[in-house]
């Protein structure tokens, strides 16, 4: 659903609910998305190749099947170690 391109992060957002998104992104080689913030918790999957998922100034090394929580408003950052795609789940508290 989300398909490489040479030098460049795409993404595409499949749900988009109140209460959360989920979006699909591919990452060539060397690409990443710079130190930030969510006002959200996010759960990632790694759905092909190897990402290198910094959280709160600590790196952590995923490859393909493997998840990882990125608490709300925590610094986290991405880089891909080798083209990689990832399934990015965002959870916002549900309103009442």
């Amino acid at each position: 659903m989300v398909a490489y391109q040479a030098g460049a992060v795409v993404s595409r957002e499949i749900v988009k609910k109140k209460t959360g998104t989920v979006t699909l992104f591919a990452f060539d080689k060397a690409q990443g998305l710079s130190e930030h913030t969510a006002p959200f918790d996010a759960l990632v999957q790694v759905l092909d190749g190897v990402a290198e998922i910094t959280i709160g100034g600590v790196p952590h090394r995923l490859g393909k099947d493997e998840m990882i929580l990125m608490p709300a408003n925590v610094p986290h950052a991405l880089k891909a170690v080798e083209q990689f795609k990832m399934m990015l789940v965002m959870i916002r508290e549900a309103t009442g």
